[in-house]
């Protein structure tokens, strides 16, 4: 279906460009993957519609396929990895797929998704790397147009290059001048290194962290043959995030737009909030491409964006060992406004005297000026105070 394209005011100033929001989160199954699907499902014969459809995912390109194909009357199966979240496996059995879990890779998933697809009939959807896939994704990059004819650039999250390829023939097809910016995942840069020109353009493996990144909905380690020429033709350039961008454009766009996102949608928010010079003074879009985030992810982020805006800080104060004393401890702190959540004494684990403690005391702020008040007023009244945990720039780049 076609999604809302809004201009943000505040994401503009921030940015100091005009910015707008193309939110394919709000799909029926919460991802761009819905339009790609489709149209591919669409095109299939009688016959082939009959036999039915093969598809391998572990989330967005999944729910697309099954949502459709029951909608159109296709049976479908879908082949997820062992270890695949029982969430994701539940709604797609839900849209009305069956569900193979098979392989501890993806690619031993796409093999079998492959060869059983072949051995009973059944015609594979490609999650990226088919024309009528890329044709589905670029019916987004014509609404934009519609909707903004005058839009400079837009930016788009990508994995194996489908969503981006898509939008870029669209785009261009209408405006030649429009340019068009990819993002990738900094641990994932599959595609950036295929147009650079390294052989292997593959991502993740080699990289700190054993390649575990929040974008997990564009961590595709092989770019497409059909999208990757379109992309050397059609792209600007593809830019990379680090996860604490993509964490910050996460909680931004919840905070801001009061919308959600998951790693991978946030993605071109990051990128614009990483390189606002190359945009400042443009008519820039971004993609939200998808919005199915774990909720026990979501609320780790959110936490984590608290710390890094100080909202949420940890201090380790020195205090006597005797009665009293945190309860005046306590008042300093409640004198500032501060609320505190959590407070524990350290006894044993402490390079104090035997006669202090270290209080630990987790403290919900205003930001980073109020958490300075805080600690200004403790060490007044005589108390030694370090800051355990508040933002730590360059964290998870």
């Amino acid at each position: 279906m076609a999604t809302p394209y809004s201009h943000s005011r505040t994401l503009s100033a921030i940015a100091g460009a005009h910015v707008s929001l193309k939110f394919e989160s709000f799909q029926f199954t919460g991802s761009f993957k819905d339009r790609g699907a489709l149209v591919k499902l669409l095109s299939l014969s009688a016959v082939e519609r009959k036999a039915g459809v093969i598809a391998m995912s572990a989330g967005n390109h999944a729910q697309g396929v099954a949502h459709h194909a029951r909608t159109l009357g296709i049976p479908a199966t879908v082949v997820m990895p062992h270890g695949t979240p029982f969430v994701k496996v539940h709604n797609t059995e839900v849209l009305g797929a069956t569900v193979l879990l098979e392989g501890e890779t993806v690619d031993e998933t796409a093999a079998f998704a492959n060869a059983h697809g072949e051995k009973h009939g059944l015609s594979f959807i490609h999650p990226y790397d088919d024309a009528r896939v890329i044709a589905g994704q670029g019916t987004i990059g014509l609404e934009i147009l519609a909707a903004d004819p005058e839009v400079e650039a837009l930016i788009v999250p990508v994995g194996g290059g489908g969503l981006i390829a898509g939008i870029a023939l669209a785009a261009k097809s209408i405006k030649p001048e429009i340019e068009i910016y990819g993002v990738q995942a900094r641990l994932f840069p599959a595609m950036r290194r295929a147009l650079h020109g390294d052989q292997t353009a593959e991502g993740g493996d080699s990289n700190p962290g054993g390649g575990q990144t929040f974008a997990d909905g564009i961590a595709v380690k092989t770019p497409g043959t059909l999208t990757l020429p379109l992309v050397e033709r059609l792209v600007e350039d593809i830019l990379l995030v680090g996860e604490e961008q993509l964490e910050r454009a996460v909680v931004m766009l919840l905070e801001i737009e009061k919308t959600v996102v998951e790693g991978a949608g946030a993605a071109s928010l990051a990128a614009l909030l990483e390189a606002p010079e190359r945009f400042a003074g443009r008519r820039v879009g971004l993609v939200l491409s998808g919005g199915n985030i774990d909720p026990r992810i979501l609320s780790s982020v959110i936490l984590r964006g608290l710390v890094r805006a100080g909202r949420l800080v940890r201090l380790r104060i020195s205090i006597p060992d005797r009665p009293g004393v945190l309860a005046r401890v306590a008042q300093v702190i409640a004198d500032t406004a501060a609320n505190i959540l959590e407070v524990h004494h350290e006894r044993a684990f402490t390079e104090l005297s035997v006669r202090s403690a270290g209080l630990v005391v987790v403290l919900e702020t205003r930001g980073e000026a109020h958490v300075a008040e805080v600690v200004s007023r403790l060490e007044q009244a005589d108390y030694q105070v370090e800051i355990v945990a508040t933002h730590q720039s360059g964290a998870s780049q």
